[in-house]
């Protein structure tokens, strides 16, 4: 899988974004703690920067750290998947 520099879409120089398959790409959260409702913001936030670069492009999230039944229905209904991090 292909990294991105996130600096090109007006992110922090710490996420990690990389291609999955040539129209999905994916926001990558390697961590331990559980990912909350109060971080779907955060999250959604990026997406919408990376949409104002590549708008026809899906976004995804890929994360090793359990998440908040809410986060995830909020996410699903923001059109945002959730793949596990496969190590």
């Amino acid at each position: 899988m292909d990294k991105l520099d996130p600096r090109k879409f007006g992110l922090d120089g710490r996420t990690v974004l990389e291609w999955v398959d040539d129209h999905t790409m994916a926001l990558v959260m390697d961590r331990k703690t559980r990912i909350l409702l109060a971080d779907t913001e955060r999250i959604l936030a990026k997406i919408d920067k990376i949409h104002e670069i590549q708008a026809d492009t899906d976004i995804v999230i890929k994360t090793s750290a359990p998440v908040c039944s809410k986060a995830v229905s909020f996410l699903d209904k923001s059109g945002v998947s959730i793949y596990p991090i496969t190590h």
